[in-house]
């Protein structure tokens, strides 16, 4: 989950490469949303051995109130630190 600041747009997807999709974003090589709002700071993250778990899991929490997805990050991230340098220990 990306968001653009504490509190701020949040955006939800799935990738088999966490590291290399982040860098697209911040690089601007993926225009659309995440461009246009400025959501760049990795603030949650899920792992699962099958894509197909991964989506599943996306689609759901696409679905969520935003509030459930505040609690969820603040559970594990309650000052919403950017995480992509964790990515590439």
């Amino acid at each position: 989950m990306l968001a653009s600041q504490k509190h701020g747009t949040l955006y939800i997807g799935s990738t088999t490469d966490l590291a290399r999709r982040m860098e697209e974003h911040r690089s601007g090589v993926v225009e659309g949303f995440t461009a246009r709002y400025s959501v760049y700071r990795l603030v949650h993250a899920e792992f699962f051995e099958d894509i197909v778990d991964a989506r599943a899991r996306e689609r759901a929490m696409k679905k969520w109130r935003r509030a459930w997805k505040i609690e969820l990050i603040e559970a594990e991230n309650p000052d919403w630190r950017d995480l992509t340098p964790l990515l590439n220990r």
